[in-house]
């Protein structure tokens, strides 16, 4: 382990920062540019995003653009702060280096319980296209099935880790590419039996903002939580071996990338379609797919469904093993977990994440409507409350790093400090709409029960003041 730093204060800044993990080296570049494409692209966009069409209509662009700017800021943040300090940790160390260990106790844990839950989604959403394909197997044996394959990947060398998300990510952005040449083709009338469509679609239906700008902030609140997933890639970092060069070009390619994604994709299906014939819980991929006239559309878009929750599963399991890791090596979590094993697997760590979501999909099968939804629930709005530690503590960090080694600055936050500070606005705005809006608000009132709990506890552990371990 490394040196412990004083007790009191924030812990020097050089101190450790530059150190390599104990963990392995094994992720390459490429693996690291996939993390970041295919992380965040799952079910939300191929199947939630028609709940933000039909509350936005074809404003669902903007709405894509304003929390696509938000995530980017925060992954700019992020980005600047693992390429200075690169730690498997990532935003958990860095908030404890910025604001405190109660802060990366915090974050650290509130971030660790978000992935362990939303494994279960993951993991049962996939069990259920599974069974409407093989019937004969229950829903509860392709769970089984999902966690002892990707706790195995997950035992396995880093590496392997690596190309199941290289290939997973593969596969995705290679759907969403051919989803766009097609469109776009079918938009200007050169596939066969379709016809240009103008702006029909666009300008028809009520104009392209229907339900004014209300409906374009709803819409905002519909996807944000979409664009959780992109932290894996700067925890990933810290196994690759150039971490500091290489978180950020991970993040440069992967913010603009996945814009151009999601955006892309809402305005060739608003362009395509008339946004009201859309149905919220069924694909708008497939309404496309099905309106050009691709056979077997909807077998398509659920075997591109699967992949994509299997692929998040797999990158929930990995951040979850190594945020605990991070806490266990900081004395925030039992030592026991910081066995790693020769291939450089922090082995107890994945077990630990993988036995609470194998719990936490016990719930979700067992009793989906009440303890499960409790659980969900608690979780609904804590990724905002992750991205605000994120910019406070860059906040805070920046000024540091630039006055004790401002050689590590090699990626920098855009237009410091006002981009963080609107990002911050945008957040608290966020979770306004959120406590005005009645079927949101019982997350953010759940998610800010879960996250007092943690922050009393770190409260409580500061006042004790138990050892310092690093």
């Amino acid at each position: 382990m490394h040196d412990a730093p004083p007790s009191s204060g924030n812990p020097p800044l050089g101190e450790g920062a530059g150190e390599r993990e104990p963990l392995s080296g094994g992720l390459k570049q490429r693996h690291l540019t996939m993390l970041g494409l295919g992380g965040v692209i799952g079910a939300g966009l191929f199947v939630g995003s028609g709940a933000g069409i039909a509350v936005a209509g074809p404003g669902i662009t903007v709405s894509y653009l304003i929390a696509g700017a938000l995530a980017m800021l925060i992954m700019r943040m992020l980005g600047e702060m693992s390429a200075a300090m690169p730690a498997s940790g990532a935003f958990s160390v860095h908030a404890e280096r910025a604001l405190g260990r109660w802060a990366g106790f915090s974050v650290g844990w509130l971030y660790w319980f978000l992935l362990v839950v939303v494994l279960a989604v993951e993991a049962t959403g996939a069990a259920q296209i599974a069974h409407g394909w093989v019937p004969a197997v229950p829903q509860w044996g392709w769970v089984l099935l999902f966690m002892v394959v990707f706790t195995g990947a997950n035992l396995a060398a880093v590496k392997n880790f690596g190309e199941f998300e290289f290939w997973f990510a593969t596969l995705k952005v290679t759907a969403i590419v051919l989803f766009l040449v097609l469109s776009l083709l079918a938009i200007f009338g050169v596939l066969p039996d379709t016809e240009p469509v103008g702006l029909a679609n666009l300008t028809g239906q009520g104009g392209f903002l229907p339900r004014g700008w209300s409906g374009v902030v709803s819409g905002v609140l519909a996807v944000v939580f979409a664009f959780g997933g992109l932290e894996v890639v700067t925890i990933a970092a810290a196994e690759s071996d150039d971490p500091a060069r290489a978180v950020g070009r991970a993040v440069r390619s992967a913010v603009w990338r996945i814009l151009f994604f999601y955006v892309g994709s809402m305005l060739v299906i608003v362009t395509l379609l008339p946004w009201s014939k859309l149905v919220p819980g069924k694909s708008p991929y497939v309404a496309v797919l099905d309106h050009i006239g691709i056979p077997g559309a909807g077998l398509i878009m659920n075997i591109v469904v699967f992949v994509a929750l299997l692929s998040a599963l797999n990158a929930n399991l990995y951040g979850a093993s190594r945020m605990i890791f991070s806490l266990a090596e900081r004395g925030e979590a039992p030592r026991g977990l910081l066995t790693v094993a020769g291939g450089g697997v922090p082995r107890r760590a994945v077990l630990a994440s993988v036995a609470f979501g194998f719990v936490s999909v016990l719930l979700n099968l067992e009793w989906p409507d009440s303890v499960f939804l409790y659980l969900l629930n608690a979780v609904g709005a804590v990724l905002l409350f992750v991205w605000a530690l994120i910019a406070v503590s860059q906040l805070r960090l920046r000024r540091r790093i630039e006055q004790e080694a401002p050689e590590k600055l090699t990626l920098r936050m855009w237009a410091f400090p006002y981009l963080t500070w609107a990002a911050l606005a945008g957040m608290a705005a966020v979770l306004v709409l959120m406590l005005r809006d009645a079927t949101a608000r019982p997350q953010l009132l759940w998610s800010a029960g879960a996250t007092a709990l943690v922050l009393l506890v770190a409260g409580v552990r500061e006042v004790r003041g138990r050892p310092y371990r690093r």
